[in-house]
């Protein structure tokens, strides 16, 4: 039987959860997550969790947030004054926005505070700093 490793196509059905219980992902009702093993497609713990296993293997992978989404970067966090946002963009708490870097790339933004002077943008991961379950069954794997 063909045992996951690196450079090989992987398709496996999952369902990710806090340490809550409560359910950030799944696959559920969906087409398998597909995927190259080993290449950074997916976070490190589940590529990891992964090698080795055979289509049918079921396992619940606990990941740390360092093998996950990272921890939380405080720089990350950064407050831009209120005059800089035009009247037409919304500056409520958890208010979504796209930011774009010097180099043109595009950076997913939150909203986390809002003074009467500030308001402070969070470009972590919204799973930074959370360790996470996976609990998953290998579907598929075609050799590399």
């Amino acid at each position: 039987m063909t045992q996951a490793k690196s450079g090989d196509t992987i398709r496996i059905h999952y369902k990710g959860t806090l340490k809550s219980g409560e359910v950030f992902d799944s696959s559920e009702g969906r087409d398998a997550l597909e995927f190259k093993l080993g290449s950074g497609m997916i976070i490190s713990g589940l590529d990891q969790a992964i090698h080795g296993m055979a289509v049918g293997d079921k396992k619940v992978a606990e990941i740390a947030c360092a093998e996950a989404y990272g921890p939380i970067n405080p720089a990350a966090r950064q407050p831009v004054p209120r005059t800089e946002f035009p009247d037409d963009i919304p500056t409520e708490v958890g208010t979504q926005l796209q930011m774009q870097s010097p180099d043109g790339q595009v950076i997913p933004v939150t909203i986390v505070d809002v003074s009467e002077t500030e308001v402070t943008l969070d470009a972590n991961h919204p799973l930074a700093g959370q360790d996470l379950t996976f609990d998953f069954e290998v579907v598929g794997i075609d050799a590399a």
